[in-house]
């Protein structure tokens, strides 16, 4: 009986160990999170908030001009499509960057297009037929541009006035200018002026139309999912526009 005795004191020994220990550690446990949360709540003393960064453009980016043709596309193409009372002009609408992507891709390298000789001059009827790629068509062009502009002001074409740009320009699209041999600056200008016609009214993801302002001059809806709703009434229905981005983000 003694040995059992001893046993059952040692058992109810073990319980009351465990029992006070573990209701000690729990209560540390508890007590540790209580504190916290007090401790928390009574701290006058916020965080500052995160610094947010400005959004940044990845379209307003060169994949294939240096800056100064850069310079040179946005000043030529600010002429040909300017700001006025309406909107916005090329510069503002990043038609320059949209120039350059294309000239950069697919486009620009003339890819999947007839392009085996001869290269004779073409009829006016039939349009340019040239060996050289557009985007070495438009590389030369920039710089018959600045060449002519050094030679009659010494300055570079984006320093000049507008009025001075223009008249550079109008030679250009008279032919007046020649670029390469086989390539007339009036062949350059018609390129140069649609492809700035292209990029002030493109989706902007593709470079132009930068917050879509080219749309909204003209309250085009732009790439709406729907006309359901709207295509049986009646007067005209003015929509924000949408881009590809904004279904792409959905």
């Amino acid at each position: 009986m003694t040995d059992q005795h001893s046993e059952q004191r040692q058992t109810n020994s073990r319980r009351k160990f465990l029992k006070y220990s573990g209701a000690a550690i729990g209560g540390a446990v508890i007590t540790g999170v209580i504190a916290g949360c007090t401790t928390k709540g009574n701290n006058t003393a916020t965080p500052p908030p995160a610094e947010t960064k400005p959004v940044q453009n990845f379209n307003e980016a060169t994949m294939f001009f240096n800056q100064e043709q850069l310079q040179i596309t946005e000043a030529a193409a600010e002429r040909i499509f300017p700001k006025d009372d309406l909107g916005p002009g090329a510069a503002e609408l990043g038609v320059a960057f949209y120039i350059d992507h294309q000239l950069a891709g697919q486009f620009g390298n003339n890819v999947r297009e007839y392009r085996m000789g001869p290269f004779g001059p073409s009829e006016a009827t039939q349009g340019d037929y040239q060996s050289i790629p557009r985007h070495a068509v438009f590389t030369m062009g920039l710089q018959a541009i600045q060449d002519e502009s050094q030679k009659k002001h010494q300055k570079g074409f984006a320093e000049l006035t507008d009025e001075e740009k223009d008249t550079i320009l109008t030679s250009l699209q008279k032919g007046e200018i020649q670029v390469v041999t086989g390539v007339t600056g009036q062949s350059f200008f018609n390129l140069l002026r649609s492809m700035t016609i292209e990029g002030a009214y493109c989706d902007p993801v593709y470079g132009g139309n930068k917050n879509m302002m080219g749309w909204k001059m003209r309250q085009y809806p732009g790439n709406q999912m729907s006309y359901t709703d709207i295509m049986e009434k009646d007067e005209f229905i003015v929509m924000e526009p949408r881009s590809l981005h904004d279904h792409f983000a959905h």
